[in-house]
């Protein structure tokens, strides 16, 4: 576009403007981060517009919105996806570039919104970005974190927990809305007060916080929708106590303000503690009140009654943090609106639906009931009322089945069980991949579902493919473009037409050249950000997801381990050079995962003392890993390690990202990998070890880890280097948690599929020398992508489970 254009010289005039206004600057003057938040706010401007032109038309219309709740959204950075959403890239780049700046050093200027941890955070990302691209009316709910999870540095190969401070550079994005605060209440006493038949509650001694809300606009593709994130940020509702201040003491002035603040300081606090277990609580309960006493007032404010909510609005809870908002909702109901209970329950459970993220018994979130009955007393009550009808109608269908209905109970054994809370109260309950939702039926909530089969479905995961494909791999894009023209990014589905190039030698050596360029640039940025030297022609071997133990990075250590040990034994070997690249987060008080972190890293310091062995293979810990990061790591990547334990990953979201970029995936029959095995096509894909009812009959048989140890040598060898260590660190600990611990060991099953995964690794490495064949297999994965883009997700959900119309504006 030329820069004298009518377009870019009105930009180049709103971007002077933003400085002057805002900085005091000519563009002369500016720096680089000045010109980066002007640009921003040019663009948050456009956004704003066009928000409040599509909210008119949705009032207008009266259509029915959706509002999703989530404790993370991990958006990443907004500036380029917003221009490439709104198509004003190239516009951009000229009118920066007149005025003296480089559009790409922007970009990395911009921090990650600190606003999220893994991937319950980026697909409610992907999941706005879709709602605003197909036009559906949708507002994202959760807190306004002061500081992210954590900024994650490796120190001797110890996880050290830093501040994420983002809010600098992204409160820039940010819409205070000062004039939409609530009131939300903790702790003191609850009262009844019975007039004239009706009974009225009253509050005394509790801890009032006011909710503030920022909001963050979502911008779509090519759309006339435009979203909004909902951020709470807490503030103390209670008068500065100046004659405390005026004393002489500071500290106890600001003590109630500073109590208040703390519950939108910092995403997931450590529970290993009391202290951190109450502060989760309060955020939870933080979130869904503010958000409901929002919908409640935009609501009565649009059609002055409350009548009609369950035809106007759909709440969505993504994973049990927000289950909160069903007793709250009935709180609203019953107390403020003076409805019956019966008809309160009716109207809850048929606006809320709720997403479950997890089968591991431990993540089914629990309070004690004793900690949140003084905390939340009204909730505890209302809960308490919920249960009693619950078991009874538990009891109408297990009749004289104490033990069941105790199992079923919300409330039992002294704890408050979230996850039936959730099931209970919606009227629909999802899981995230086809085998997911079948476990959850099966097993996790099967009494459950025996009660209300109606209620059960699967909406499968998906992936915003613009953001992942199209932005972050521009080359791979052109090539899509000139083979199958550009529909996709509408309608990703035609990923499929990509398909019949798959015997072309061109489109095949094409496709080659592209990953070999992505790897170059990821080489780069690299060596630019750390100073590590990676091999572009090494073979990129990725594992970037959340450290835990069942997604088993243990595993791709212990091969690796082996790998290193062949070499050690036959430097001169003859292998395909190998570059094995992890990226993840330990939560804080997750002590295992840590020595997994510790483990990876100690073995890539031998390594690199080794400079004949470092040329055949190198391990790199990426340190912080995060979603800018991912951006440029993805297209790069091509062997995808989607290796969990079968029957423990509930979907996954990072493995289609992977596939659509054109990395094959060696992993289990677990999680979403089986319906990427279908769409890809069961040659496309590496599947090794124990599937679900292997896993479940060996657990009835009884797992002994240490005969696996002692079956194979190679394991065997693998583990016993472990007591030895690496680079002077032993590693007893993890060799007692694989063969020896007290209880149960190797709880994940390491051992038992390590021939399986070794041997199909050494058969991924093999073919990856016949160039045509791995980009075949690659081109496939790409074609068979398109089912796992979000727009399908959500239109699952809009159909199924919102009953959402799309709305669009009128010329």
């Amino acid at each position: 576009m030329n820069k004298n254009s009518k377009a870019v010289r009105q930009l180049t005039e709103k971007l002077e403007s933003k400085l002057s206004r805002y900085f005091g600057c000519t563009p002369k003057d500016a720096s680089a981060e000045q010109m980066y938040k002007a640009a921003a706010m040019t663009v948050k401007d456009i956004l704003t517009a066009k928000r409040k032109n599509f909210k008119e038309e949705v009032n207008k219309t009266g259509a029915k919105r959706v509002y999703y709740m989530c404790m993370e959204f991990l958006l990443g950075r907004s500036l380029k996806t917003n221009l490439s959403n709104l198509g004003l890239v190239e516009e951009y780049r000229t009118a920066l570039k007149a005025l003296g700046f480089d559009i790409e050093k922007l970009y990395e200027l911009e921090p990650d919104a600190g606003l999220g941890n893994g991937g319950l955070g980026r697909l409610a990302a992907c999941f706005m970005d879709s709602l605003a691209s197909l036009d559906y009316p949708a507002t994202g709910f959760s807190i306004c974190y002061e500081y992210g999870l954590f900024k994650q540095k490796i120190i001797d190969g110890l996880q050290v927990e830093l501040p994420d401070i983002w809010l600098p550079g992204g409160e820039v994005w940010l819409v205070p809305r000062t004039d939409r605060t609530f009131e939300v209440r903790f702790g003191g006493q609850i009262r009844e007060n019975w007039t004239d038949g009706r009974c009225e509650i009253a509050y005394e001694n509790y801890e009032a916080v006011e909710a503030v809300p920022y909001d963050m606009m979502i911008s779509g593709a090519d759309s006339d929708a435009a979203g909004r994130l909902r951020l709470w940020k807490a503030r103390d509702i209670t008068n500065f106590n100046m004659s405390l201040f005026t004393q002489g003491q500071y500290t106890k002035a600001l003590e109630d303000s500073t109590k208040a603040e703390t519950i939108s300081k910092v995403l997931y606090p450590s529970d290993n503690h009391t202290e951190g277990k109450l502060l989760r609580l309060k955020q939870q309960y933080f979130l869904v009140s503010a958000s409901l006493q929002s919908i409640l007032r935009d609501h009565i404010s649009l059609y002055g009654t409350i009548d009609n909510l369950a035809e106007k609005v759909a709440i969505h809870i993504n994973d049990t943090h927000p289950a909160l908002c069903i007793p709250e909702l009935m709180r609203i109901l019953i107390d403020d609106h003076q409805f019956s209970w019966e008809r309160a329950w009716d109207m809850v459970t048929n606006i809320v639906s709720y997403t479950n993220h997890t089968v591991l018994p431990e993540a089914l979130e629990t309070w004690d009931e004793q900690l949140f009955a003084i905390t939340l007393p009204r909730m505890h009550m209302i809960i308490k009322e919920i249960n009693r009808r619950f078991c009874a109608e538990a009891w109408d269908k297990f009749p004289s089945d104490w033990e069941r209905i105790n199992s079923l109970s919300i409330l039992s054994g002294g704890r408050v069980k979230m996850a039936n809370l959730a099931v209970v109260g919606s009227h629909m309950v999802n899981g995230v991949s086809a085998i997911h939702s079948d476990i959850l039926k099966e097993t996790v909530f099967k009494d459950l579902y025996k009660m209300y089969p109606d209620r059960f479905m699967n909406v499968t995961n998906g992936i915003a493919h613009r953001r992942w494909l199209c932005y972050s791999n521009p080359r791979l894009t052109s090539l899509l473009d000139e083979c199958i023209g550009p529909d996709y990014r509408k309608e990703p589905q035609k990923l499929e037409d990509f398909r019949k190039f798959n015997n072309d030698t061109a489109v095949l050596e094409r496709l080659g050249q592209i990953k070999y360029e992505n790897k170059v640039d990821f080489a780069n940025l690299l060596k630019e950000k750390t100073g590590q030297i990676i091999d572009p022609h090494s073979l990129f071997d990725v594992q970037i997801k959340r450290l835990h133990e069942y997604k088993r990075q243990l595993l791709n250590a212990l091969n690796i381990i082996n790998t290193y040990l062949d070499l050690r034994e036959n430097p001169n070997l003859d292998i395909q050079p190998q570059t094995y690249l992890f990226g993840a987060k330990a939560a804080p008080g997750y002590d295992m995962a840590k020595q997994i972190i510790k483990l990876i890293f100690y073995i890539s310091k031998e390594i690199e003392s080794n400079p004949v062995i470092r040329e055949k293979m190198r391990v790199v810990f990426l340190e912080n890993y995060c979603v800018s990061m991912a951006e440029a790591l993805v297209p790069a990547s091509e062997i995808s390690e989607q290796i969990s334990l079968a029957g423990k990953e509930a979907s996954g979201t990072g493995c289609m990202k992977l596939m659509m970029n054109g990395a094959l995936t060696i992993g289990t029959l677990d999680g979403a990998n089986i319906e990427m095995l279908e769409k890809a096509g069961k040659d496309n894909m590496f599947i090794f070890g124990l599937n679900c009812k292997e896993v479940d009959d060996l657990w009835i048989k009884g797992y002994h880890a240490a005969d696996f140890y002692h079956n194979s040598p190679a394991l065997r060898r693998a583990i016993d280097r472990l007591s030895f260590g690496f680079a002077g660190e032993s590693f007893a600990g993890i060799e007692n948690y694989l063969i020896a611990a007290s209880g149960v060991a190797d709880p994940y099953m390491c051992l038992a599929d390590f021939e399986s995964y070794k041997n199909t690794h050494d058969r991924a490495v093999s073919l990856y020398a016949d160039k045509t064949a791995w980009n075949r297999m690659s081109l496939c994965n790409i074609a068979g992508s398109g089912f796992f883009a979000a727009d399908r997700s959500i239109e699952e959900y809009a159909s199924k489970i919102w009953h959402l119309q799309k709305v669009h504006l009128t010329k």
